[in-house]
């Protein structure tokens, strides 16, 4: 007979892991390099045990939490797709890709090497994060806001852009203004009503 405890025992790791990811994302975001494993398992809620037995290294973790903060903002639409119209769900998550930015810088160098050392991170990352803004685009044609023949590959790059411009916090609100130029760019006349972004799900 199986062993009733597995089951939980399986759901119980799953949820500390996603626990100490979404905390490591955060104290990357807010202290950048100085964040410490410490600090993390505890703004988890776990013990220090817990971390180091799930990631035993400070790269591993930095490993785990990109991943895990592409994948959720790369299943980000759905969500979105579902609260708001396409051109202001398409422009929130512009605003949360800012937001995924600051882990990035925080995780800085620790990550450089990390792409260096596996070259289709990157690839991969572009793929996930191509696939979302091409939910909102297809989205936002079939509602007849935004244009047809903006491919989903330069609304990204045009995105990257802004980030590459204007992408360190202290920068935040110009970064803001340069992603309504770009939803300007790329909605029809009917779409996109400006900055005052509804509140998201």
């Amino acid at each position: 007979m199986a062993d009733p405890s597995a089951r939980p025992t399986r759901a119980d790791a799953r949820a500390n892991e996603d626990k100490l990811l979404a905390a490591a994302a955060a104290a990357f975001a807010r202290d950048g390099a100085a964040a410490t494993l410490k600090q993390i398992a505890k703004d988890a809620g776990v013990g220090i045990g817990t971390l180091y037995r799930r990631f035993p290294t400070r790269e591993q973790l930095v490993d785990a939490t990109y991943r895990y903060e592409t994948a959720r903002l790369a299943a980000r639409p759905a969500a979105l797709l579902g609260a708001l119209p396409a051109d202001r769900a398409l422009r929130t998550w512009m605003s949360e890709v800012l937001d995924y930015l600051a882990t990035k810088h925080g995780m800085a160098d620790t990550l450089k090497s990390l792409l260096r050392s596996d070259e289709r991170l990157s690839s991969q990352t572009r793929e996930q994060l191509t696939g979302a803004v091409e939910e909102f685009r297809l989205a936002g044609i079939a509602q007849d806001v935004i244009r047809q023949d903006v491919p989903a590959s330069d609304i990204l790059a045009a995105l990257a852009g802004v980030t590459l411009v204007a992408g360190s916090g202290h920068q935040r609100g110009q970064a803001e203004r340069l992603l309504d130029l770009l939803m300007d760019g790329i909605t029809r006349p009917n779409g996109w009503g400006g900055t005052e972004l509804a509140e998201a799900p």
